[in-house]
């Protein structure tokens, strides 16, 4: 029996070369020279001249730990179940999808998982625009093959009306940035949602959206906020079967992201598709009907599990465990308690810090501060839209900006800031820049326990910073906020372009770090489930945005979080089985419920 079991092992290897990191012709080749199964006269591994990087033999690997220089080869053990069950690969040693989402009409599909495991790839083939090659890339099937290996599910339906032209799908993409760089002429917001109108619903759309301001500005001259929004109406004033928005909440605020999900459900009818990627679980919890997980290793495979009811599937990519399948994919499960790390009677808060009022003006926009106090061990999170001048109270704070009245009685504090938007101008590694910042931070074992390990930077620390990618650089800014010496952190959007898993990586990163070393943050996020995990206490901006604004005093997460959600019209629940906030669907009986209570906001459920 031992050699019939043998070949079915080898087959649920994966090998991956990085393009990047493999150099054959700078290294001494010790992959091939010390593969056992090279030296038993069998290619396992091949670096042709003619090749640019290294190729491994899947089926002859024995998976013996190879160790490369460059660290390019990855070679992982698949889970049993995924036999005959690839999708799509690229090419040798690639990145491998298994399985795909499965669209319902009338419903919206809502996808979660971390970045690089298949999300993007997935969307593609729904979308028609990639051919699934069931992992042949040498030999790609022709679409009868492919028709009959999804026959007797409702992916066969669907890819016969994509082959029958029934389908015409739209796809937000996942970089608004880009927008203005693809358009081949200058037009502004008005012009270019007119060129596309095919549904009679621009102005509904415009006043969703909130472009009614920019509608007579030039795309080119757009924020990212703006992009995004522009980017969503630009879908929805178009006419299709298939919807797919990727990534719709980036650089939204709390109230532009639940009303980009509401947008998006409006197109639904019962011959239209909807497709969600979100890494706001609140808003993909709001927005999605049913939920499909992704799992796997990123840059390696990915793997879709069945569609589960929405809480249930959120919950499942929390606990990092698929009943079904019996299948746990990741070590520990993802909650929410308030007051996980610590016991609030244990704290020993001593130090206490005040601010004055104050007044800022800039250009046509007023913002007015109320005078408040911070201690140490104490996250503060600011609650509010965009362009109601948070960042701008956290400039002043730091000392960026000088406010207009009561700059002389602001204390004066050693502050670590990390901003909102990060570019890149350091020329050398993430090591190098890490030593040249915060070397003594760096360099301390505490600090690479609570901090470097669990923001996954190992993998990245000797990539050169000018090449990453936005939430990698995400990644090595709050390190390096976080190396700082400072009495006061103030951590603008720590969530951007961060995957869900990472978000909650990063919130607890920050929580463990401010509770040990006795300081204080304040913080800048839209992200509900980081910002009420975070937060001791809350900072509501009240007032209309980019005109006049008004910053109240800091006061209790529970307070603070039912007013600010009374002004938004919306009520939010605690799952009872990871303490997640959600926001209830509008006009539910729950909705309805908590909202003639008063009570927008529960601490528990």
């Amino acid at each position: 029996m031992a050699p019939s079991a043998a070949p079915a092992s080898k087959e649920e290897r994966i090998a991956i070369v990085n393009n990047d990191k493999c150099k054959p012709s700078k290294c001494r080749q010790e992959c091939k020279r010390s593969c056992p199964v090279v030296r038993m006269g069998r290619l396992c591994i091949e670096v042709a001249p003619s090749s640019k990087i290294a190729f491994i033999s899947e089926t002859l690997c024995i998976g013996c730990g190879i160790k490369c220089p460059f660290e390019a080869i990855n070679i992982i053990k698949l889970p049993t179940n995924l036999e005959n069950e690839t999708t799509h690969r690229y090419s040798a040693n690639s990145f491998k999808l298994h399985r795909l989402p499965t669209p319902r009409a009338g419903q919206v599909l809502g996808l979660v998982g971390t970045n690089g495991i298949g999300k993007s790839t997935a969307l593609k083939i729904l979308a028609g625009k990639q051919k699934p090659n069931l992992g042949r890339y040498d030999d790609p099937p022709d679409w009868t093959e492919i028709l009959k290996y999804f026959r007797g599910s409702e992916l066969q339906n669907f890819f016969t009306k994509v082959l029958e032209d029934n389908i015409k799908a739209l796809i937000k993409p996942q970089y608004v940035d880009n927008l203005p760089r693809a358009l081949k002429s200058r037009a502004t917001v008005g012009q270019l949602l007119d060129s596309k109108l095919q549904r009679n619903n621009k102005d509904a759309v415009v006043d969703a959206c909130d472009l009614r301001a920019v509608i007579d500005r030039d795309v080119h001259n757009l924020s990212g906020g703006e992009l995004q929004r522009f980017a969503i109406a630009m879908s929805c004033v178009q006419s299709a079967n298939m919807y797919m928005f990727d990534e719709p909440s980036s650089y939204l605020d709390v109230k532009q992201r639940l009303n980009a999900a509401r947008t998006i459900r409006s197109l639904l009818d019962s011959d239209t598709y909807v497709i969600a990627v979100e890494h706001d679980l609140s808003v993909l919890d709001y927005l999605s009907d049913f939920i499909c997980c992704l799992y796997g290793v990123p840059s390696v495979y990915g793997v879709v599990t069945m569609p589960s009811p929405v809480r249930d599937g959120i919950n499942i990519f929390l606990d990092g465990y698929i009943p079904a399948e019996n299948m746990r994919f990741r070590e520990e499960s993802l909650t929410f308690k308030i007051a996980e790390t610590a016991d609030d009677g244990e704290l020993e808060r001593n130090a206490n810090y005040t601010y004055p009022n104050m007044t800022k003006k800039l250009g046509s926009f007023e913002l007015s501060i109320d005078a408040g106090s911070f201690t140490n061990s104490e996250i503060i999170v600011f609650l509010g839209e965009n362009g109601t001048g948070k960042t701008t109270f956290v400039k002043m704070l730091a000392g960026k900006l000088a406010p207009d009245t009561g700059a002389d009685k602001l204390p004066q504090l050693n502050v670590s800031l990390k901003p909102q938007t990060i570019t890149p101008k350091f020329q050398g590694t993430v090591r190098m820049l890490l030593l040249k910042q915060i070397k003594a931070a760096f360099m301390h074992p505490q600090f690479q326990t609570d901090v470097v390990k669990p923001m996954s930077l190992d993998n990245i620390i000797d990539q050169d910073v000018q090449t990453l990618s936005g939430g990698e650089l995400q990644r090595v800014a709050l390190v390096l906020a976080l190396g700082k010496p400072a009495d006061i952190y103030l951590i603008d959007e720590p969530s951007a372009y961060l995957d869900s898993e990472q978000r909650v990586q990063a919130s607890r990163v920050i929580k463990r770090f401010i509770l040990h070393s006795k300081k204080t943050a304040m913080i800048i996020e839209h992200d509900i489930i980081m910002a009420t995990y975070m937060a001791d206490r809350v900072i509501v901006y009240e007032g209309q945005p980019s005109i006049k604004a008004h910053a109240r005093s800091p006061e209790s997460l529970l307070t603070g979080m039912n007013s600010f959600l009374a002004t938004l019209d919306v009520s939010m629940r605690r799952d009872p089985t990871n303490m997640r906030p959600r926001v209830n669907k509008h006009n539910s009986i729950k909705d309805k419920e908590q909202k003639s209570s008063g009570q927008y906001f529960f601490l528990e459920d």
